[in-house]
């Protein structure tokens, strides 16, 4: 069922912030020591609000961070894990690719040749980015709203890099 109204108007919305923040949230090195430092923030932010998440920090080639709070399943990190590889596989924010695909399955077109078993249009991963690098991983959050998880892991990055210009964020719920 298509989005009308001031749904729409807020996906629009949402669709833009999201570009302007991956075009902002660039690094000039990341590290081991950063993949820690941002999901050890993640973590405390969602022990003090007592969400069930599931954080997953990756550069391609192998997993930096990880934690599975009480209450999240692993059908949670397996959604994280679905994140990851649609980031990984189009180099932008997993939420952003779901407004840009706006499908109710939360699957990739079959022309994509995507499996739905390893890839999900759901917000909640974001790429790291670094300048004059590319896309080399990301973060992914999995246990809110996907609109919610992508806000998880783009206010961590923001608060990392410094940037805690308010114009990032999304509008709150």
């Amino acid at each position: 069922m298509p989005v009308t109204g001031a749904a729409a108007a807020r996906q629009t919305e949402d669709l833009r912030r999201t570009i302007e923040q991956e075009a902002a949230l660039v690094f000039t090195g990341f590290d081991e020591q950063s993949a820690f430092e941002i999901g050890c923030a993640i973590r405390s932010s969602a022990l003090i609000w007592a969400h069930s998440l599931v954080i997953d920090i990756r550069l391609w080639d192998r997993q930096l961070f990880h934690a599975a709070l009480a209450g999240a399943t692993a059908a949670t990190a397996e959604s994280a894990r679905r994140k990851l590889n649609s980031v990984r596989m189009f180099q932008k924010s997993s939420y952003r690719l779901a407004l840009e695909q706006q499908r109710e399955d939360r699957t990739f077109p079959p022309g994509y040749g995507l499996n739905p078993a390893d890839y999900v249009l759901a917000g909640g991963a974001f790429p790291i980015r670094v300048q004059g690098v590319g896309v080399i991983g990301a973060v992914s959050i999995s246990g809110l709203s996907q609109r919610s998880d992508h806000h998880c892991a783009a206010a961590a990055l923001c608060e990392h890099l410094g940037k805690g210009n308010e114009l990032l964020f999304l509008d709150p719920d």
